[in-house]
């Protein structure tokens, strides 16, 4: 069984798992893309094994983002949960205008290269960057090819700037609020993610796992034996 769910702001996409698993006694729950305990949205679950085999092809979908990002500073960790600082670039910068933004934006659409966030999942010589950013040892991390299909500016007001990203797999959204914030010559982090879509499946779609539990328990389940 493939299902939607809506992530809140708070829990882990792996707190998401777990709750399926206890509301459903299926073991084998897996997701399709994480989501990081700030951001909210459509977290695609996969229940039994014939299901979690299918999350790859899901995986490697697109997906649609609504991104709060802001300019003016920057962040450890690129988002909201790091140490912020003023930008060390060009502190005397004006902000820029709508008109700078959406020229600056041109340039991550298509397929870019995109360094991960050092306080990022990826694995450097077997251990997530991030676990060793914890240890105060100093990651530096490949950039990779990722393919972003369009951004479009939803709201700007400075030094808040809103967006609709879709994109391919892997890209980090952070990393392009970083990286935008660098071309605009400000700085800027990522301070709320909201994932629309995965593939077919949207925020129309998508219920919360209070609604998923009260669904399941409506269901004709098989007698114990």
């Amino acid at each position: 069984m493939i299902t939607a769910i809506w992530k809140p702001i708070g829990p882990t996409s792996h707190d998401i798992v777990n709750a399926i698993r206890r509301i459903t006694g299926e073991r084998r729950v897996g997701h399709a893309g994480t989501l990081d305990p700030l951001a909210s949205g459509v977290l695609v679950i996969g229940i039994g094994r014939e299901s979690t085999r299918t999350l790859d092809a899901i995986v490697r979908g697109e997906k649609e983002y609504v991104a709060t990002i802001r300019l003016g500073a920057t962040s450890t960790t690129d988002d909201a949960e790091g140490t912020i600082t003023a930008y060390a670039g060009n502190t005397a910068a004006a902000p820029p205008t709508t008109t700078q933004v959406t020229d600056a934006l041109r340039a991550f659409v298509g397929r870019i290269a995109q360094t991960p966030p050092a306080y990022s999942a990826v694995k450097l010589h077997g251990t997530p960057a991030y676990r060793r950013m914890r240890r105060g040892e100093t990651v530096t991390l490949a950039s990779r090819m990722v393919d972003v299909h369009a951004i479009d500016v939803l709201s700007y007001a400075w030094p808040e700037l809103q967006l609709r990203i879709v994109c391919g797999a892997g890209v980090y959204i952070r990393a392009i609020a970083r990286d935008l914030g660098h071309a605009l010559g400000v700085g800027g982090y990522l301070t709320a993610l909201e994932r629309t879509r995965v593939g077919t499946h949207t925020h129309a779609t998508a219920q919360t796992v209070e609604a998923f539990a009260a669904w399941w328990d409506d269901q004709p389940h098989p007698s114990p034996r």
